[in-house]
């Protein structure tokens, strides 16, 4: 079983930055891909941004040139960088992560609990 855990979630004003973590942790063979996804106030869980094995990153629209996704293999950790923060940025950050267990040949994905972020104006 693998766990993953969020933080670096908070209150911001416009314009501020933070920085989100997120760590699994369990039986672990490797990481194929990650997922930051928000869920806004409507309850809808869009994409913000992802990166591979191969750190081949993408990103919604809406954050292209403010958030940065990086991650670090060997601590089975993601990040998300996100600056010049909006209103509309507002909402509980999921990390999600496509993992091949020891033992295993397929992968499985996880999610998080989820962190806060708002953004007040």
């Amino acid at each position: 079983q693998v766990r993953l855990v969020e933080s670096g979630g908070g209150l911001v004003q416009v314009g501020g930055s933070l920085r989100l973590s997120c760590a699994a942790s369990g039986s672990i063979a490797h990481i194929r891909h990650w997922v930051w996804f928000r869920q806004g106030p409507d309850y809808e869980r869009v994409l913000v941004a992802s990166i591979n094995s191969n750190s081949r990153t993408s990103y919604a629209e809406s954050v292209k040139g403010r958030f940065a996704i990086s991650n670090d293999n060997a601590k089975h950790t993601v990040y998300l960088q996100m600056n010049n923060l909006k209103p509309e940025d507002t909402g509980v950050y999921y990390c999600n992560a496509d993992v091949v267990n020891l033992g295993d040949d397929f992968s499985t994905h996880y999610w998080g609990e989820g962190t806060r972020v708002t953004v007040s104006s």
